[in-house]
């Protein structure tokens, strides 16, 4: 009985899921005006995607971005929808600064969608005081600054070595003190 309970919540999910991207297809133009576009920014340049349009006479449509003092689509820097059947695009490089409005019209005269967008200035880079080596930090074998040589590293090699050796015999006497 319970596995029923569980098999007939779990058929009446998937069919809400189903039905879900169907009842979103069915809403028609007028529900896509809002949500049609996505617009991001990426230092001075805004971009804008769309899937909204149809191709009519070898034309997406277009995109237009508008400053604060614009109100008409006309007005601001349009730029012409490329792309294909499934995804269409513009893009407006040297933005300033400030807050803009992006309005796609299609080919057919229909918004596709419009959307706000804020451009930031962009980030300067910060110069700083300290001096740094020429070539970085050189750290592990052969100091930290310069090259050694090979008689420099020889003897460095041949002190380790004597360690080593000086090591195990000091442990191997501390084992039997009665031997050499």
């Amino acid at each position: 009985m319970r596995n029923v309970r569980l098999l007939r919540r779990g058929g009446l999910t998937v069919a809400a899921a189903a039905a879900f991207p169907l009842a979103l297809a069915a809403a028609g133009p007028a529900d896509a005006r809002g949500s049609g576009i996505s617009v991001s920014t990426t230092g001075s340049t805004v971009s804008v995607v769309t899937s909204a349009c149809t191709q009519i006479n070898g034309s997406w449509g277009t995109g237009s971005l508008l400053n604060s003092s614009q109100d008409d689509f006309s007005q601001g820097r349009q730029v012409a929808l490329s792309g294909t059947g499934v995804s269409q695009s513009a893009a407006w490089s040297d933005v300033n600064p400030g807050t803009y409005t992006v309005v796609v019209v299609c080919s057919n005269q229909q918004t596709a969608g419009t959307q706000s967008v804020i451009v930031s200035a962009p980030s300067t880079p910060t110069i700083s005081a300290t001096a740094s080596p020429s070539r970085g930090v050189a750290g592990g074998l052969g100091g930290a600054v310069r090259d050694y040589g090979p008689v420099t590293l020889g003897v460095g090699a041949a002190l380790v070595g004597a360690g080593v050796i000086a090591t195990a015999w000091f442990v191997r006497r501390r084992s039997k003190p009665y031997r050499l």
